[in-house]
């Protein structure tokens, strides 16, 4: 019935429900760990925004070629890749909480070699060592978050913190015009210096807790997160039954167990939604943005702030809504945004390449200059709306805690891998048609818009146990076990 009342509540309800859970969720340890949360995304910000404003000063005092530079810039995304490869394991073996102090070590590690390097391969190994660390952590900050944030604050909470990823970019972008390139990468090193002291005292994760035994410490470890006063037993039985659940099916396979047939639905679900904006251009914008800009008459620097500043606002705007209106509906709205903006895209290409500027349209002519600017503007703003946060919150809530490390290595490996083929093959693209580029991404968008009308579902205001139990997702519970309970009501609602 509490399950139905959300799904029913009006939106203003909704806002007073979400304050007053902020309200609730205000203990310190769990305002410690979305403080961890955060900085990890803002240092994530920091590393991927550092290469483009420092470039012509790195390759001057090192004496590097463009061949050494570009290796630098590439080799992160080798570190993304073998960081996907053992983030599962890792937060599996160790831990939520220790595998944040490694990543964070190998932050700083990889800061102080590229600051104090004197030759390009102690730059190179430094940026490798980020490389690593972002791909565990692009995986485990959002992991963490939903797993100790409370049901109707987890989307919000989740969503705010890797907010923080733009902020970064956008500070080391700006900062880098005005302070050395050693110098900022020794500023780069302090978020993750600050994250160090607080790591002593954030919590586990208390599904992690239960994966491995430690039954005892779950109540205790949720009434730190949820308040003294709260009463924790239901959710702490939940988690503990779901998890006993989970124990019994008895099945040892390690990585492959996550492709048995039962998984099939939740692992496609989230692959293809990580994916999903890479494939749809967002390596390609990133990397034609400053020409865009150029073209038209307007600073690069003007229009990276001016792109950054929209995708900031509408990820708030994100952050305040995926709550409220739910996940299902703010990512068909970003990804509608996001296929217009590579449609006008396209369009504008093809008119200028056919010389239909001169002569104008009703609509877009001799308005060259304001329809570029503006197609980047919505293409970003849609963006940050929802696809830029909620494919990984989503990731993070729909598989079970047995296959959730394998999990995270898939889509670990989807993200990276995507974004490696726009990237690389972006450059050839463009010069094979300008107008076919954009009407390939806008082909993706447009199916990805289908995909997520169709297939994906709402996790809104359900427990983690609840979301992973539903028949969708696994095999259905056990009949009896606390879990599922209103199940079947639950699938109907899924789509609502």
């Amino acid at each position: 019935m509490a399950e139905e009342v959300l799904l029913l509540s009006s939106p203003s309800e909704s806002c007073t429900s979400l304050l007053s859970e902020i309200s609730n969720a205000s203990t310190r340890a769990f305002v410690l760990a979305f403080t961890v949360g955060s900085c990890g995304a803002f240092a994530f910000g920091c590393i991927i925004g550092y290469s483009a404003p420092t470039q012509s000063s790195i390759m001057k005092d090192l004496n590097l070629s463009i061949a050494d530079y570009s290796l630098f810039g590439s080799i992160l995304t080798v570190g993304l890749i073998l960081g996907a490869l053992i983030c599962g394991k890792l937060t599996d073996l160790v831990g939520r909480v220790y595998t944040i102090w490694i990543t964070n070590i190998l932050f700083v590690i990889g800061w102080f070699a590229i600051a104090f390097a004197k030759a390009v391969w102690l730059l190179d190994l430094g940026r490798l060592l980020q490389g690593i660390s972002i791909g565990i952590s692009a995986y485990l900050g959002p992991v963490y978050i939903t797993e100790i944030a409370p049901r109707k604050l987890r989307g919000a909470a989740c969503s705010m913190s890797q907010l923080f990823t733009g902020v970064g970019i956008s500070v080391v972008y700006a900062l880098g015009t005005v302070v050395a390139w050693r110098n900022l990468a020794i500023l780069g090193s302090i978020p993750s210096l600050m994250i160090l002291p607080l790591l002593f005292f954030i919590p586990e994760s208390p599904r992690w807790l239960a994966k491995v035994g430690r039954e005892k410490e779950v109540e205790e470890i949720l009434s730190r997160l949820r308040g003294e006063n709260s009463d924790v037993s239901d959710e702490a039985g939940e988690i503990l039954a779901y998890t006993e659940h989970v124990k019994q099916q008895g099945d040892d396979r390690g990585f492959l167990k996550l492709f048995q047939r039962k998984y099939a639905f939740s692992l496609t679900i989230g692959v293809v939604l990580i994916a999903l904006p890479q494939l749809g251009g967002l390596s390609g914008y990133s990397f034609y943005t400053e020409s865009i800009f150029i073209s038209t008459g307007v600073s690069s620097d003007v229009g990276f702030i001016s792109t950054s500043i929209v995708q900031m606002l509408a990820g708030v705007l994100g952050t305040v809504l995926v709550d409220v209106s739910g996940r299902r509906s703010l990512l068909l709205v970003s990804q509608a945004g996001m296929f217009l903006g590579c449609l006008a895209t396209a369009i504008s290409f093809f008119l200028k390449e056919n010389h239909c500027w001169e002569t104008g349209t009703p609509i877009l002519g001799n308005r060259k200059q304001e329809h570029h600017d503006f197609e980047v503007l919505l293409y970003f703003g849609s963006y940050g709306l929802g696809m830029g946060s909620i494919p990984s919150i989503i990731a993070s809530e729909i598989y079970p805690v047995d296959v959730k490390g394998a999990a995270g290595t898939m889509c670990g490996l989807a993200s990276s891998i995507s974004s490696w083929l726009v990237a690389y093959s972006f450059s050839f693209l463009f010069q094979w048609s300008t107008t076919g580029t954009f009407l390939m991404f806008t082909t993706v968008t447009g199916i990805g818009f289908v995909f997520i009308a169709k297939l994906v579902p709402e996790t809104r205001g359900k427990s983690l146990e609840e979301i992973q139990s539903l028949s969708v997702f696994s095999d259905s519970p056990r009949e009896g076990s606390t879990i599922s309970t209103n199940i079947s009501a639950q699938n109907r609602k899924l789509w609502v």
